[in-house]
């Protein structure tokens, strides 16, 4: 429909219809005529367009910056959380299995040596002991294939080595010699097939801590060169606004950069703090720790030799040898134990407890090459507080007490670290959009200029 010409036209100027007065298909050509290539490579090139592409860079810039930073210390956080809740609980409950272990198979042999039925107190510590063995086997997560399969075998394997102690325990009531050689091949089987495996579970599932506290040490590369990056572009942005529009300072970006410093700043100093305090927990925690379960089991596996050679009248030697290792290594790790770690007072006692425990074993070694059996046993089992168990338990307590302290160490240095940047993530995000807006606040009078 062609309208009037007295509507197109007035005296001296062109009159242009409306869109709505025209048809569908006049409307489309009379946008595609304002929306000429020409047209939109002339505004591209146009201070306006080039200011509101910078606008646009620059916020994104701002929202990303923001965002890494928050998903980079959630993460870190939540690897922290992972610690807390299950990789530290899984790594002291294999710690308890080891022990355990060790505990049971060295008191199943000190209550055979008393003959007959077995002294109360030495037989609660081995069911004790074994109960321990079976709560830490089902509290523990799943983990990996590789650790569910070494616990499948522990538990398989534990009421089978039960079951052999109790066939010993059986037989040397009733005075028969043959059930020495069942304590044996319980103790074998605990020695060669069941704390090996418990020593592996062990392995990972402290390496899985060891490896959340490399990273977590590690640089935050990713939120730093986001926020850096960020930071950079609203410099570049104020020199170019600076050099083309004649504009010394521009508020608002200024205002965005310090914002942006903010951050940088906040992301560093958490970060560092954060990155301290688990290194702490490393250093005084994890380290120490892992020194006194290695003692405790040292000390563990001495007693089991120190008894069996006991139980099997063993002339070889081959205990001895066990034993002696046993302790030189027990002794070497308590001399190099750092004396401002947790736990420095009850290694400082145990070191006492291990050379009276020597003497013991000593005295022990003397009535056996007397031929004195009763008075070798009863410095093995005896009750006097100058006699091999009392010295093995009060070692034994010592160790565990210094194991708690660790615990303590690890557990409140992981947390701090956890809490050092606990406000970080969202106020990462908050930071980023106050400098977006102030971006914005910046970018939008330049524009209105041009109106």
């Amino acid at each position: 429909m062609v309208l009037p010409t007295s509507r197109l036209q007035r005296p001296g100027r062109l009159l242009v219809p409306r869109l709505d007065e025209l048809s569908p298909r006049a409307a489309a050509a009379a946008v595609r005529h304002h929306l000429d290539r020409t047209d939109l490579q002339s505004f591209a090139r146009s201070s306006p367009a080039r200011l509101l592409a910078l606008g646009v860079v620059l916020l994104l810039l701002c929202l990303s910056a923001g965002a890494v930073t928050a998903s980079t210390v959630s993460n870190r956080r939540h690897s922290l959380q992972t610690v807390l809740g299950q990789s530290e609980p899984d790594a002291v409950a294999a710690q308890g299995l080891y022990t355990s272990l060790s505990v049971a198979d060295a008191a199943a042999g000190a209550a055979f040596i008393a003959g007959g039925v077995e002294p109360k107190e030495l037989r609660d510590r081995y069911d004790q002991a074994i109960a321990q063995a079976s709560s830490a086997l089902v509290t523990m997560s799943d983990g990996s294939a590789t650790d569910s399969a070494l616990r499948a075998d522990l538990a398989t394997g534990l009421p089978v080595y039960t079951g052999l102690i109790e066939t010993a325990r059986a037989n040397n009531r009733a005075g028969r010699p043959v059930g020495a050689a069942y304590l044996s091949e319980a103790s074998n089987m605990m020695q060669t097939t069941m704390l090996p495996k418990a020593q592996q579970l062990l392995a990972h599932r402290s390496a899985a801590i060891t490896e959340i506290q490399h990273e977590h040490v590690q640089i935050p590369w990713a939120a730093l060169v986001a926020d850096l990056f960020a930071l950079t572009a609203l410099i570049a942005a104020q020199l170019y606004l600076a050099q083309y529009w004649r504009r010394m300072f521009n508020a608002g970006l200024l205002l965005a950069s310090g914002t942006l410093t903010v951050l940088l700043a906040w992301t560093i100093i958490a970060g560092v703090i954060s990155a301290i305090q688990v290194d702490s927990a490393r250093a005084h925690g994890a380290t120490p720790m892992a020194t006194l379960t290695s003692s405790r089991i040292l000390t563990q596996q001495a007693r089991s030799a120190e008894t069996l050679k006991l139980v099997r009248r063993d002339a070889s030697g081959d205990y001895d040898r066990t034993f002696d290792t046993a302790v030189a290594q027990l002794g070497d790790q308590l001399a190099h134990y750092p004396s401002d770690a947790p736990g420095a007072r009850n290694v400082a006692a145990a070191k006492g407890m291990l050379a009276a425990w020597r003497q013991a074993h000593q005295r022990m070694n003397d009535a056996l090459s007397r031929g004195d059996f009763p008075g070798a046993s009863q410095v093995a089992v005896g009750p006097g507080p100058t006699e091999a168990t009392a010295q093995v338990d009060s070692l034994d307590k010592a160790l565990a007490d210094g194991i708690v302290s660790t615990r303590t160490q690890l557990r409140d240095d992981v947390s701090s670290g956890y809490h050092a940047t606990s406000l970080l993530s969202p106020g990462g995000l908050a930071v980023s959009l106050l400098a977006a807006g102030f971006v914005v606040l910046g970018i939008w009078p330049r524009l209105r200029e041009y109106r």
